[in-house]
């Protein structure tokens, strides 16, 4: 059975501003791929984070069933939230520690939600350090936005 990964990235322009998500699916048999996958979207006016959300939430709503899959994301503020931090948001009725509201909050509950169903590693890399599937999901999320960008941006 061959292992799964997914790469995930999100851009912005301007913050908040055109944003776009990318995905790079692969699935690995004895370290050789064997299938690949794009995936990417945008939003005209949107934040870097919810588009890094959208790229984990995009890769695991992307399988069409119950899967084991290694998701690899540069992005701390996602692999915290989803491994730690979600937690206590649910506990305190989706209130940070200080009692203000989580934000995103309907991108976190879907994303909790896509990944119920799955069997989820989360890991995280540094961003735009040479890590070549990154690279891609970088270009992927960037790919995304363009059509969100005025001739001008």
């Amino acid at each position: 059975m061959p292992e799964l990964f997914a790469y995930t990235d999100g851009a912005c322009s301007g913050n908040p501003g055109p944003g776009g998500w990318g995905v790079l699916m692969i699935a690995r048999e004895e370290g050789s791929v064997v299938k690949e996958r794009e995936l990417q979207g945008g939003e005209g006016l949107t934040t870097n984070n919810r588009m890094e959300l959208m790229a984990a939430i995009s890769a695991l709503e992307a399988l069409a069933r119950p899967s084991s899959i290694t998701i690899v994301t540069d992005s701390a503020y996602v692999k915290n939230g989803v491994t730690e931090w979600i937690h206590a948001w649910k506990r305190k009725n989706w209130r940070t520690a200080g009692g203000s509201p989580v934000k995103n909050v309907e991108l976190w509950q879907r994303l909790e939600q896509a990944q119920s169903r799955h069997q989820v590693t989360w890991r995280w890399i540094k961003g735009h350090a040479g890590h070549a599937e990154n690279e891609r999901a970088d270009a992927l999320a960037r790919a995304g936005m363009a059509p969100f960008k005025g001739p001008s941006s």
